[in-house]
């Protein structure tokens, strides 16, 4: 079984040093190009150059290494002991022995548990075949030793040592969770399973959140659903570590600032809620498993036989093992409303196999069914229910196992608004929501939200205070987009605004001009004044702040040109005369508000004068007929939320009533004709047409519609007053009405 153990590492790690050399190359070249153009790398080139000519030769050695590790594992070599003669150290090896200890310390913090299950199986090996306790041959201390041996003859530049040393730790971080993997379990179906050694030792018996009954929540107890919390620090409230605690859960920092109690009323309160989500979801689970909703392979499993329930230690244990593995398989559920839940099962058994716990032998308690499902439906509620793009996606999808995690571990996620969790997932939301990356703050957004996803994969150990660090990165970012947003609100404000005030002046400047063709018979010179100039300069008149008289001087022209045709078809050249030229300088201003230069306008107005010095020139009346108006986006919106042909005046006079109770600052949530759903906010009330505009989170006008527009769409189902402004609110809330239609139609 060794031996077979022995052959696995080789396989995986045999060959690693040759394949350090052209990342290392690649990585010297982009640096290069990024400089000023000069070469400042010929020492590290040269010494890249003589480690390529040695490359076999330092594979050799690593695998002879790493064998080695093996030997002295059985005993096969005599092990150091009594006193070691002591001898100086040269610069060059104490650097490297410096750098092996750093990358040692990181690679046990990241394979804590798999590594803790590997020495409790070996303890086992190590007592079957009565020797002592040797070094575990694949833990990190062995390999980063075997890398140091095969290295540290070279005489190599310090730059060119910490590439050596980052891309090594890059190498054993892709290929050591696999590896871990396979070894727990080759140990295990030899029959070295969970329990073999002290490391392993099941927890003493405790009663569980659901067997003390919620009457008794304590919040620093119930970190997990059923799990006491990792320790009673200052971030007990929040279930998770201190920054400064041991990573299984240590005593705080003596220093550390103490986060005020709970208040009786809250834990009451919370325990509550607690208590009625959980009664909703072990329903929906009995109701799923009862009926064909679910295949059976997938349902929640209180109907299968018997088996050992996983603690919780064990599922964040595989849930850490398969953390920073890619997310493909959750972000095809993500695409699929309903299929989140069961991947996230399929996936934590598939990593439970590898860390020897054989789920045909074991189940998930149902502490641990609850941590799932919810955030299986608070990940599927959420893109849902908000426009998040494909890219979004795989960064959620990422986020999915450390919430899981976090969930395992610290049940007041779902229920307090200020848990670093929750509020990270808000400003993630908040940064990726509508954002298609069309300006540099959206793609700055979305590829710090996209960097901030990897750290929590990268750096989560149950340790809370990484969401808190991270969403005050975000956070700051944010709030620079939190004032484009508003700025965004005031333009979209701004300019509705002013189309309502074009519409409302082109309307009236209709209205005049239909007066005053309706009734005397016309020249088509005159005529063709009115339709056109005339009405243009009206128009921009009505327009103007405190253009009154303007107004009234505009209209004035219009009849008083109408009075000179008079003048003209009953020939009274001189009081005609007259007349043009008391009205030339208004009628060049009417030409020019057109566009008109002054010598054009003057030629306008010769052509009108032209036109009424022949008396017997043909005269009619005319119908004025409106400029045709460019479609604009208010006629798109309304195909995109009303159907064809509705009847406005068909409304609800009692939804409509409470529409108009609406003011700027509150929430709703649409639901436009083919189906798709978005937050929208009052961002304005006009006091032209007491129309609301509607804009997205990102300040974006979605739709500018009358009270009773709203209230038909509310009588459709297709609006809801009340959407909250946090995403994680907003998704609770909606996964909470999911399970009540769940349960209320079983």
């Amino acid at each position: 079984m060794l031996e077979e153990i022995k052959r696995l590492a080789l396989e995986h790690l045999g060959g690693l040093p040759g394949t350090l050399y052209g990342p290392i190359e690649d990585a010297m070249k982009v640096d290069s190009l990024k400089g000023d153009g000069k070469n400042h790398q010929y020492e590290e080139q040269a010494a890249l150059w003589v480690l390529r000519q040695h490359q076999a030769t330092h594979v050799m050695a690593f695998r002879q290494q790493v064998a080695k590790g093996f030997d002295e594992f059985r005993a096969l070599r005599i092990r150091s002991g009594g006193e070691v003669p002591m001898r100086l150290v040269d610069e060059n090896q104490l650097e490297f022995d410096l750098a092996g200890e750093r990358l040692t310390e990181s690679l046990c913090g990241r394979y804590a548990r798999p590594l803790d299950m590997v020495q409790g199986r070996l303890l086992a090996v190590s007592e079957a075949m009565h020797l002592a306790p040797g070094p575990n041959p694949i833990g990190p201390q062995r390999l980063v030793a075997a890398f140091v041996e095969t290295f540290v003859d070279a005489q190599l530049p310090e730059p060119l040592r910490a590439r050596l040393f980052r891309q090594y730790e890059y190498e054993l971080a892709r290929l050591l969770g696999d590896l871990y993997g396979r070894v727990n379990t080759l140990l295990s179906s030899n029959g070295y399973g969970v329990g073999m050694g002290p490391s392993l030792s099941p927890k003493p018996p405790r009663e569980t959140v659901r067997e003390r009954g919620y009457g008794d929540f304590d919040p620093n107890h119930g970190a997990g659903f059923g799990e006491p919390a990792p320790n009673a620090n200052a971030y007990g409230a929040y279930g998770g570590a201190s920054p400064g605690s041991a990573p299984n859960g240590g005593h705080a920092a003596q220093h550390e600032p103490q986060r005020p109690p709970m208040s009786p009323s809250d834990i009451a309160a919370m325990a509550s809620e607690l208590a009625d989500l959980r009664s909703q979801l072990h329903a929906w689970r009995e109701g799923l498993m009862r009926s064909d909703a679910v295949p059976h392979a997938h349902a929640p499993q209180r109907t299968m036989a018997p088996r050992r329930e996983l603690r919780i230690d064990e599922v964040v244990s595989v849930a850490s093992l398969l953390q920073a593995e890619p997310p493909d398989a959750f972000a095809r559920a993500l695409a699929v409303s309903g299929r989140l839940g069961e991947s996230i099962r399929d996936h934590l058994h598939d990593g439970a196999r590898r860390l020897g716990l054989n789920p045909d032998q074991t189940c998930f308690s149902a502490e641990e069914d609850d941590a799932i499902d919810l955030v299986a439906l608070l990940f599927d509620s959420l893109f849902r229910n908000h426009a998040l793009q494909d890219r979004a996606r795989r960064l959620y999808a990422r986020l999915v196992l450390p919430y899981v995690k976090v969930a395992l571990t610290d049940n007041e996620v779902f229920v307090k608004r200020e848990h670093p969790a929750r509020r990270l997932l808000d400003a993630i939301t908040e940064a990726c929501e509508g954002n298609d990356g069309e300006t540099p703050q959206d793609r700055e957004l979305l590829d710090r939200a996209t960097e901030i996803s990897q750290r929590i994969v990268a750096d989560y150990n149950e340790d809370v205070a990484v969401f808190e660090m991270a969403h005050a990165e975000l956070d700051a970012l944010l709030s620079q987009q939190r004032r484009r947003v508003e700025l965004q609100e005031q333009r979209a404000a701004k300019a509705t605004y002013g189309r309502e005030r074009l519409g409302a002046a082109r309307s009236q400047a209709d209205s005049a001009l239909r007066e005053r063709l309706a009734e005397p018979p016309l020249t088509q010179a005159v005529a063709d004044f009115l339709a056109m100039p005339w009405r243009h300069h009206l128009v921009q008149t009505l327009l103007r702040e405190g253009g009154e008289a303007r107004r009234d001087e505009a209209l004035s022209l219009g009849d008083a040109l109408i009075e000179a045709d008079r003048l003209a078809a009953e020939q009274r050249g001189r009081e005609l005369a007259d007349r043009l030229i008391a009205l030339q300088p208004l009628i060049v201003q009417c030409l020019a508000s057109s566009g008109l230069d002054d010598s054009a306008a003057q030629h306008g107005m010769a052509g009108l004068v032209r036109a009424l010095a022949t008396p017997d020139s043909a005269r009619r009346t005319r119908p004025a007929s409106p400029l045709p108006a460019a479609e604009d986006e208010a006629v798109e919106e309304t195909r995109r939320y009303l159907p064809p042909g509705k009847d406005v005046s068909q409304h609800d006079p009692v939804l409509a009533e409470r529409m108009r109770g609406l003011d700027p600052g509150d929430w709703l949530r649409l639901t436009d004709l083919q189906g798709e759903q978005i937050a929208a906010k009052v961002a304005w009330v006009s006091p032209l047409t007491s129309r609301y505009l509607l804009v997205n989170r990102r300040g974006l006008r979605v739709f500018a519609a009358s009270p009773e527009e709203l209230a038909i769409l509310a009588g459709e189902g297709r609006l809801s007053i009340g959407a909250e402004r946090n995403a994680f609110d907003e998704a609770m809330r909606q996964v909470r009405r999911h399970l009540d239609r769940a349960v209320g139609h079983r």
